[in-house]
């Protein structure tokens, strides 16, 4: 399922400052950050609350634009691309999980993870093998016509990443995807988004957002921001680093 060979790179963040602007006051939030992943990486960022997490998360996902620099994402300069791009690039290579699922109640689980699909030009028949295969990835096929309402808080999170990763995209970003959680739910979580990064059929990049260091452990490198600024990194072995 993965869109790219082994080692290429699918994220390139180049001097990248955000500002927002508010009246007359300009409030920096990124500062002059550089990073780079390959196929296959799974990157935590965390940092204090204000510390840029989201809006860097943002920009890599083409859901904002930098105020200067560049963001590259599978070989798109997302800051000159215009929104009708950046929606139909989204769409191929992006897919999202968030804290809070964003599922919609009146619809079925099987519904919820259809619904990237309808902006394809796969037939009915190709979306229901896709649907049907993206929950059968996170242990839900028993469940697909349940509601929101009918499934717990972990089964909602589960159905939210099988349409995350329906359309098979080269990256996934999750902002605080066990933030809503219990600790067996997180760690169920967690371990499917292992899977997706590490199984050959998936191999996922995966960028997440997070405060929990239980969830950033599973990650292979850590980057920690404070006030718009990349100051950490943690590795696989462990070896911490001061970002230039």
């Amino acid at each position: 399922m993965s869109n790219l060979n082994a080692d290429e790179t699918v994220v390139v963040v180049r001097d990248v400052c955000k500002e927002f602007h508010r009246d007359q006051l300009t409030i920096p939030v990124l500062s002059g950050i550089n990073l780079e992943l390959s196929t296959g990486d799974y990157l935590a960022l965390m940092g204090p609350s204000g510390s840029g997490k989201t809006t860097l998360l943002n920009l890599i996902a083409g859901l904002d634009r930098p105020t200067s620099g560049d963001v590259i994402v599978c070989g798109q300069n997302l800051g000159q691309s215009s929104e009708g791009e950046l929606s139909k690039w989204r769409s191929r290579h992006v897919g999202f999980i968030f804290q809070m699922y964003n599922l919609i109640p009146v619809l079925t689980a099987y519904e919820n993870v259809e619904l990237p699909l309808t902006l394809t030009s796969l037939s009915r028949r190709d979306r229901d093998d896709h649907v049907k295969a993206a929950l059968e990835v996170v242990g839900l096929q028993d469940r697909m016509d349940h509601y929101p309402r009918q499934l717990s808080g972990g089964q909602e999170q589960r159905v939210a990443i099988a349409r995350a990763i329906v359309t098979d995209p080269t990256l996934l970003v999750a902002d605080e995807p066990t933030g809503d959680l219990d600790a067996k739910s997180a760690a169920e979580i967690l371990d499917l988004m292992h899977r997706l990064n590490t199984e050959k059929e998936f191999r996922k990049t995966i960028v997440m957002v997070t405060h929990d260091p239980n969830a950033a452990d599973r990650a292979r490198r850590i980057l920690h921001l404070e006030k718009g600024l990349l100051v950490s990194e943690v590795t696989d072995n462990r070896t911490r680093a001061t970002v230039q």
